[in-house]
């Protein structure tokens, strides 16, 4: 599974804090997840982070 964050990302970090394998916080001060398939012991706590995003920027790619 993949993860991308849309344009609605506020940059309020919570989901680096969540799932720091998946997320980083970019110079532009947004979100921004790999590209890449997310490590199966990385699954639980990406989902977390898509679930807790507060303005729903998470999506599955």
């Amino acid at each position: 599974m993949k993860y991308k964050v849309n344009d609605s990302c506020i940059g309020c970090g919570l989901c680096e804090g969540t799932c720091p394998e998946v997320f980083h916080m970019t110079d532009a001060g947004t979100a921004e997840a790999i590209d890449a398939e997310v490590p199966a012991e990385c699954e639980d706590a990406a989902a977390e982070a898509m679930d807790g995003c507060p303005v729903g920027a998470i999506e599955e790619a």
